[in-house]
């Protein structure tokens, strides 16, 4: 008979048992998840220095707009010392001399770095053929692996110098399902994932022995879409139409959702200015993200619908943040789950069908009568 666990309430997050506040970094403030987190944490009692992106457009307003409202809640929580915990500077996590700028602040002003939560990403649609069509969509992919990459391994090494002389510390990935398991189109967006996956697996063998710990969380793929920078290139049509190949599934996906949104606004998604054309026959292929231009956006979620899209997530990296004994890996939702199962059991099946393909050979235990035998003069002649 099976156990039948009651769900988690995920308005009363657990916290691992500690003696004294914790300090968090957290990379990316002002993201949805990053000011979730940072809600709870705050209410908790740690502390929290936070990264806010540079952010001067148009098209990153809903964000600042959502910071500043985040402030003022911090702000009308004076009395509970919110504010003398809480800490926001600007940061551009591709630049090493600001991520030490971040981590050194951190520690000048709350003596320490407990947590890094490294939660900053961005996604980039497109098949590969796509995404090498011009100069500009080539240049998209270097940013993609840029801020999605080479950002997070420059934050964690400004701070594992800190956490090394601590001997102690917890470094905190928000990763995805799609670097586990490839999506068609978001390919560049699953290599960067990847990359990072990988770089971590290696990273958390060599600090373990300074006890600090690394943990990767493999979120949903609408974590990490809906919640970040989402740019499409401009589709190539008729050869990924998604009537002819699969490789535009995402971005079909992602048409359809974002025109159900009550949020959804043409002005910021492309569809101004005749920049889709109306007379699309396929109505998967009509919407922001099939525009002739690349298109930057952030899906246009309202505070309601992000903050139930983000609590799960948020839930487990509160109830993990700083734990003793954390896991290396920790896929969060039934989904992901389910997704990964059906991964392995896809490659146990392949790995039974090309087993004999695998085997080494065994030359000891083969016919030594047909080893070449070396007479002398390079022949290598065979032996009969």
């Amino acid at each position: 008979m099976t156990d039948n666990h009651p769900p988690p309430d995920y308005s009363r997050p657990q916290f691992p048992a500690h003696h004294e506040p914790r300090v968090w970094v957290i990379t990316a403030g002002d993201s949805p998840i990053g000011i979730s987190v940072i809600r709870q944490i705050l209410k908790h009692g740690d502390c929290a220095l936070v990264g806010r992106a540079y952010s001067e457009s148009d098209r990153d307003e809903c964000r600042r707009d959502g910071f500043d409202a985040f402030l003022a809640e911090i702000e009308s929580h004076s009395d509970e010392g919110w504010g003398q915990r809480f800490m926001a500077v600007p940061l551009d996590i591709r630049m090493v001399g600001e991520c030490q700028a971040v981590v050194a602040q951190a520690v000048a002003t709350f003596g320490r770095v407990d947590i890094l939560l490294c939660c900053t990403s961005q996604a980039l649609i497109g098949t590969v053929e796509e995404l090498a069509t011009s100069q500009q969509t080539l240049n998209l992919v270097r940013d993609q692996f840029e801020i999605n990459y080479f950002g997070p391994l420059n934050i964690i090494k400004a701070t594992l110098p800190h956490m090394r002389r601590q001997k102690s510390g917890h470094i905190m990935i928000l990763s995805g399902i799609t670097a586990h398991i490839g999506t068609p189109g978001l390919g560049m967006y699953c290599a960067a994932g990847w990359a990072l996956e990988g770089f971590c697996d290696s990273l958390a063998y060599e600090i373990a022995p300074f006890n600090v710990k690394l943990t990767i969380f493999q979120c949903s793929i609408e974590i990490g879409i809906l919640t970040n920078l989402v740019t499409s290139v401009p589709p190539i049509t008729p050869v990924y139409s998604s009537s002819v190949n699969h490789a535009p599934l995402f971005r079909g996906i992602m048409n359809r959702l974002v025109s159900r949104l009550p949020n959804h606004d043409a002005r910021n998604t492309g569809l101004a200015n005749g920049s889709v054309s109306s007379h699309r026959s396929n109505p998967v292929e009509d919407g922001p993200f099939s525009a002739p231009d690349v298109i930057s956006t952030y899906p246009p979620l309202s505070s309601a619908h992000m903050e139930v899209l983000v609590t799960e997530t948020v839930y487990a990296i509160t109830a993990i943040g700083g734990h003793e004994n954390p896991p290396s890996r920790h896929i969060v939702g039934q989904e992901g789950v389910a997704s990964v199962k059906e991964k392995l059991k896809t490659v146990s099946e392949e790995l039974e069908d090309f087993i004999q393909s695998s085997f080494a050979v065994d030359y000891a235990a083969d016919d030594t009568s047909r080893i070449p035998k070396d007479d002398g003069m390079g022949t290598g002649q065979e032996a009969t």
